[in-house]
């Protein structure tokens, strides 16, 4: 009897950490999808190496995610597909070609990573359910972004990307309060 009740018990209080939102975790709205995320813990992570990854970047004459038009004037029905496109972006292209030769840099990277990783699953959640549509817009985009990047070699462009994470952190926070 007490076996089963102190199971029972590590039970629901596993249930409940489960359940529990991370603290300091905020719900973004991207059309229908909502998304839980640390969007502090994510710039903190990224204004720890920002001018470290910054000064990798020898070209400055070219941007990835500036380039005009590239994330304005979003629709609100293709908000949760151009924003599960672009963590995909990241997580496949970018943080997977993003090394340096200190550890702290590569820490952090990671960790902003497996926050993308996180997120992106979310939004795969969405996708799948159908909320996630992805008109021409949203594709036409991701498009451009992504010719902009494959226009410069691997490392340049991951570290680049790696460098505008401030211009897609902004526009996350922007879009997600529109509704």
């Amino acid at each position: 009897m007490k076996g089963s009740c102190l199971f029972l018990c590590l039970l629901s209080m596993t249930c409940c950490l489960i359940l529990m939102p991370t603290a300091g975790n905020k719900i973004f709205h991207f059309g229908p999808c909502r998304v839980s995320m640390s969007m502090a813990e994510i710039r903190s992570g990224f204004n720890a190496i920002k001018a470290n990854i910054q000064a990798r970047d020898p070209i400055r004459t070219l941007s990835i995610l500036s380039y005009p038009h590239s994330l304005h004037k979003v629709k609100s029905s293709e908000r949760c597909c151009i924003t599960h496109q672009l963590f995909t972006f990241y997580v496949d292209k970018v943080f997977k070609h993003c090394r340096t030769e200190d550890s702290y840099i590569n820490r952090k990277i990671s960790s902003i990573a497996n926050s993308f990783l996180s997120v992106r699953r979310n939004l795969e959640h969405c996708h799948e359910q159908n909320k996630c549509v992805c008109g021409q817009e949203s594709v036409g985009k991701l498009k451009q972004i992504l010719v902009n990047y494959e226009g410069l070699n691997v490392t340049s462009a991951a570290m680049k990307s790696l460098g505008e994470l401030d211009i897609l952190l902004d526009w996350v926070e922007k879009e997600s309060r529109r509704r």
